[in-house]
């Protein structure tokens, strides 16, 4: 009888239960982790390689419509049920109906690498992301793991997609917490979420594999003046973030109401671009544009190169080529910023840094995962500024999404009445109705 009760008493603590969630979840995390941070580890190496050697062989760029071409048939006749990407990822959390085919990782980094070899504007994160999360929603059938996991399983391989392609473990954490929902975190998830962009930063740093370095040596004190101009610069953000989001929007919706035949999409979308790279003279708007939001850091550019990376990089994604939006957000926000100094009183370089990562907060509504991008990418001297920043620029940008299948979990702010209220649950429904 004393065994008895011993046993229930033992079973009664907590932290026991605890402790084998811990377990469970380090082993499963440091597998996932070990997987998407290789892939990603190989994808940035690949992707490094294609974006020299289209550098060095311009003549590529007439062929971004044969890359179209490729990419449309290869997702017309293999990759229809995984075509929606990002949207597929936050579907599935949602409304769970199958595991994600493992040919959506293959798939989406045989796309971005030709999106980014023959000359088209994309990121990087996406791709990151998706073989990540199509990864890791494999163990859900080899485990048996249950409903509850698999949501689990998902943000875990985000979360190690994420933080792997950027070096940033913390903002990949919180993004994959955040991103699944409007103004709602996944505290049930935060263990596995950490675990997993830990060890996939963890074994990224073990492939030949560097990250982008961004700094910003000044950091004024901040006084009542600067927080004026740090929130009129916020809203600055905040738009820039809403004016992609819709004309992303607009141009898959164009896209798709205008050319029937999905691999056409991209064929003629190669050429506008290719054209437009022509007439234009440069290739600093096509590609992840690294070395331009580098520069954005250091000395004056042009009041115009965030928005034609705007547009370039919408419609490229908008008429069916392959890649994330993360990375022209970031080019977006540090240009629009280097912008902003010609009449704003702060450092150039902290303005730039600012929008690096606002425009993206205003974009995928993750105002904390980009703070603490901010933090882990400049230093935490400006994390204050660049909280600030991402607070407003997510309010400012609205209830729209680059995802759109980004739930609202609730209104951004208390101003919203009954009736605004009523229309925001309709859009809710209006998207769990489409999966």
């Amino acid at each position: 009888m004393a065994s008895k009760n011993f046993k229930r008493r033992l079973l009664s603590i907590e932290q026991i239960p605890v402790f084998l969630y811990l377990v469970k979840w380090l082993w499963l995390c440091a597998l996932i982790g070990a997987l998407a941070g290789s892939a990603s580890a190989i994808f940035l190496i690949l992707l490094n390689w294609v974006t020299t050697w289209r550098e060095s062989h311009l003549w590529i760029i007439a062929l971004l419509p044969v890359g179209g071409l490729l990419i449309g048939l290869a997702y017309h006749y293999w990759g229809e049920s995984v075509v929606k990407g990002n949207n597929l990822l936050l579907e599935e959390f949602h409304s769970p109906k199958a595991v994600i085919p493992l040919r959506m990782a293959p798939l989406v980094l045989f796309g971005t690498l030709a999106t980014h070899f023959f000359g088209g504007s994309a990121g990087r994160e996406g791709t990151a992301v998706q073989m990540g999360a199509a990864i890791s929603d494999q163990f859900t059938k080899y485990f048996n793991l249950p409903a509850r996991d698999r949501k689990i399983l998902l943000i875990a391989g985000i979360s190690a997609g994420f933080a792997s392609v950027f070096g940033t473990p913390l903002a990949g954490a919180v993004f994959a917490l955040e991103v699944f929902t409007i103004g709602r975190v996944r505290y049930d998830a935060i263990l596995p979420s950490f675990l997993a962009a830990f060890f996939a930063d963890y074994i990224t740093r073990f492939w030949p594999v560097t990250h982008t370095h961004y700094v910003i040596p000044v950091v004024p004190e901040l006084t009542l003046d600067k927080l004026l101009w740090i929130l009129l610069t916020g809203i600055f953000f905040g738009l820039a973030a809403l004016l992609f989001s819709r004309m992303a929007h607009f141009f898959a919706s164009f896209a798709k109401n205008k050319i029937s035949y999905p691999p056409l999409r991209p064929v003629i979308g190669g050429v506008v671009i290719a054209l437009v790279v022509w007439c234009l003279g440069t290739t600093k708007y096509i590609g992840l544009g690294v070395p331009t939001i580098v520069a954005a850091f250091n000395h004056s550019l042009p009041p115009y190169d965030f928005m034609l990376k705007l547009l370039l990089t919408t419609f490229t994604l908008g008429m069916g080529f392959k890649g994330g939006e993360v990375t022209p957000l970031f080019f977006v926000g540090a240009t629009l910023g280097n912008t902003l100094s010609f009449f704003v009183p702060l450092p150039l370089a902290l303005l730039a840094g600012m929008g690096f990562v606002s425009v993206f907060a205003g974009a995928t509504n993750t105002p904390i995962a980009c703070t603490l991008m901010g933090i882990e990418l400049f230093g935490n001297a400006s994390g204050l500024f660049i909280g600030l920043a991402c607070v407003v620029a997510y309010l400012f940008s609205g209830h729209t999404s680059i995802y759109s299948s980004q739930l609202i979990g609730s209104p951004k702010h208390l101003l919203y009445s009954r009736h605004k209220q009523k229309k925001l649950d309709e859009l809710n429904s209006k998207k769990l109705q489409k999966t």
